[in-house]
C-alpha cells in the first residue's frame, strides 16, 4: 500500500492502468488530508466533524465454486482520518476482487474493512447490500429551499468567499438551502465533477444570491470532492459566522463510485445515504 505522503500527481489518475483481477490491497493510494487543509487554515483540532460516504456500484467476486457474486458497497470514512483514498486506486482495488474466490460475504467484508481502514488511517465503516436488498434502494432529492430558482448574473468561476454576505440587521435564523449547480474539477485530470450541495446553518441570514454565486464560483476549481466541501464549510464559517453549520454534498458517480462528504460543527447524526436522481 502506498504511503500517505504521496501526492495526487503520483497516483494512477490520468494514466493507463493494467487490469488486475486478483485481490491486491497494494493498489490503494492514500493521500494526506493535511496539505489541502493547510490551504484553508485547518490544523490541529478540527473545526468540524463528519465523514465521507462512498458508494460503489461495481463490486463483484467469486464464491468457492467460481460463481460470480455482486453487492453494493457503502464505505464511511471519518473526517478525522489522516488520509483520503484516491478514487481511481479505489476502483482498481475493487476490480481486483473480480476473479478472487472468497468463502463468503463476511470474508469480503473483513478484507474491505482492514484494507480501507489501513489506507485511511482510521476505522472505515463497511456496509454491503446483497441482491435481496436491491429493491429497497430509493432515490430522493436533498431537502432545503432551492437556491437555483434565483435569476442571478454569474461571472466568477473560481472560489470567491467575498461573495458571501449576511444581513446582520435581521435576527438569527435556522435555515436549510440546497443547490444542484455545484461543479468542480478533478485535482489531477481536470475532468468535471458534478454535485448537489445542502447547507444548514443557524445565524444571521446569508444573502441567497451571494451564496448561489459562491457555489457557482467552484465551476473551474480543481480540487477533490472532500476538499471542496471543507473549503465551502470554512469559507461560510469565516465569512458569515453562523453558530451552527453543516455542509453536505452528493456528487455524481465516476467509475462506478460516488463520494458524498458531510461536515458539521455541532452534534448531529450523519445524513441518510440516499442517492439523488443524478446519482
Amino acid at each position: 500500500m502506498a504511503s500517505s505522503s504521496n501526492t495526487p500527481e503520483q497516483s494512477q489518475l490520468g494514466r493507463s492502468s493494467g487490469y488486475v483481477d486478483q485481490y491486491d490491497a497494494s493498489l490503494l493510494f492514500p493521500i494526506a488530508r493535511s496539505t489541502k487543509r493547510d490551504e484553508i487554515g485547518v490544523s490541529g483540532t478540527l473545526p468540524f466533524f463528519g465523514a465521507d460516504i462512498w458508494n460503489a456500484y461495481e463490486l463483484s467476486w467469486l464464491n468457492p465454486k467460481g460463481k460470480p457474486q455482486v453487492a453494493l458497497l457503502q464505505c464511511t470514512v471519518p473526517a478525522e482520518s489522516p488520509n483520503i483514498v484516491e478514487s481511481k486506486s479505489f476502483k482498481l482495488y475493487l476490480n481486483s476482487f473480480n476473479n478472487t474466490r472468497l468463502a463468503n460475504i463476511d470474508a469480503l467484508r473483513a478484507l474491505l474493512s482492514h484494507d480501507l481502514s489501513e489506507a485511511a488511517g482510521a476505522s472505515v465503516g463497511i456496509k454491503l447490500t446483497e441482491q435481496d436488498g436491491f429493491s429497497g434502494e430509493r432515490v430522493q432529492e436533498l431537502d432545503g429551499r432551492l437556491l437555483d430558482r434565483l435569476d442571478v448574473d454569474c461571472d466568477t468561476y473560481t472560489p470567491d468567499p467575498s461573495l458571501l454576505r449576511v444581513n446582520e440587521d435581521e435576527s438569527p435564523t435556522d435555515d436549510l438551502v440546497v443547490s444542484h449547480l455545484l461543479k468542480s474539477n478533478c485535482l489531477v485530470t481536470s475532468q468535471p465533477d458534478w454535485g448537489s450541495v445542502q447547507i444548514r446553518y443557524y445565524g444571521h441570514p446569508i444573502d441567497e444570491a451571494g451564496l448561489l454565486k459562491y457555489i457557482v464560483s467552484f465551476r473551474n476549481h480543481n480540487e477533490f470532492h472532500e476538499q471542496c466541501v471543507e473549503r465551502i464549510f470554512m469559507d461560510i464559517l469565516c465569512q458569515c459566522r453562523p453558530t451552527k453549520l453543516a455542509v453536505y454534498a452528493r456528487y455524481t458517480r465516476r467509475g462506478g463510485l460516488d463520494i458524498n462528504p458531510f461536515r458539521a460543527n455541532y452534534p448531529t447524526a450523519l445524513p441518510a445515504n440516499v442517492r439523488s436522481a443524478r446519482q
